[in-house]
């Protein structure tokens, strides 16, 4: 980098703190008070104790759970339309998106076939469908969906997968997918091999949960002093989404190629040996 343009990346990132400095100086308002303390805020970010929203009148849920069914629901509908719409007029020489439709396909397909070579088919269906919703489902909270709680008051939507009962289903429904995919192929081999890590789903329903709802808390404790609620929340947010939505989709599939392909690997028979007994007149020629 030359010194010219050395001195005018310094100068823009100077002009950009300033600008943050004077923007946090402008909106603090030191008689603010918050409604709650940083410990209820946090301990509610996680246990959804207080904000709850009516399904349908039927019964009070968690935000997570309405994010859920939103987020399946947009990934639907855009199945839907690629399939009628979009896949039909696919071109030998791909356009922008049919190329980046293709590369996102090509990328759980490589992967299932380098993992599990002998059994990838129904493996890279699912690894596309998990990796999908996590990537989608995480970059949700960024849309900033509003609903109102039973209280009355606004909340924004976060990620299906940042409460604890949507992590644990997606590790529970990924266990299971292993397991009887295991006995299909393998049967009882393969059931008890897959049955022998029983830790799994209790792993992935924990670095699922902990890894997305990180990113909210941190964003959540960035907004709440005032100091830092001018710009600053909207970088950390973006930034830790980002991250995550692709770290976790990446992590979570990879995870479940390998173990796929362990469950799902022929074992083969060792052929044995038979021992041919020599008499007595070929020992003493072949000593001769």
């Amino acid at each position: 980098m030359s010194k010219k343009r050395l001195i005018i990346s310094a100068v823009i990132f100077a002009i950009v703190i300033a600008a943050l400095l004077v923007g946090i100086f402008l909106t603090n308002d030191p008689n603010h008070v918050e409604e709650e303390t940083i410990q209820e805020v946090m301990k509610d970010a996680v246990l959804h104790e207080h904000v709850k929203i009516s399904l349908f009148g039927i019964k009070d849920v968690n935000p997570g759970l309405i994010a859920g069914f939103i987020v399946t629901g947009i990934m639907l509908t855009f199945a839907i339309i690629c399939r009628i719409f979009v896949i039909p007029r696919f071109k030998l020489i791909p356009g922008k998106f049919q190329l980046v439709l293709e590369t996102a396909v090509g990328l759980f397909d490589g992967t299932a076939k380098s993992n599990s070579p002998h059994k990838y088919r129904l493996l890279r269906l699912y690894m596309f469908v998990a990796g999908s919703y996590i990537f989608v489902g995480t970059l949700f909270e960024l849309l900033g969906v509003q609903a109102i709680s039973t209280t009355g008051k606004p909340i924004s939507l976060g990620a299906p997968l940042s409460d604890i009962n949507g992590a644990i289903m997606m590790g529970c429904t990924t266990y299971l997918f292993l397991l009887f995919n295991g006995l299909f192929v393998n049967k009882v081999r393969g059931f008890f091999g897959v049955l022998k890590d029983f830790s799994l789903p209790i792993s992935m329903s924990l670095r699922l949960f902990g890894a997305l709802l990180s990113g909210a808390l941190v964003t959540e404790l960035v907004y709440y002093y005032t100091m830092t609620r001018f710009i600053i929340p909207v970088l950390v947010g973006i930034a830790f989404t980002v991250l995550h939505a692709l770290i976790q989709a990446y992590v979570l599939t990879m995870l479940v190629s390998i173990f796929y392909g362990e469950a799902t690997e022929p074992h083969e028979k060792k052929e044995k040996v038979k021992k041919v007994k020599k008499n007595k007149k070929e020992l003493s020629s072949e000593v001769a």
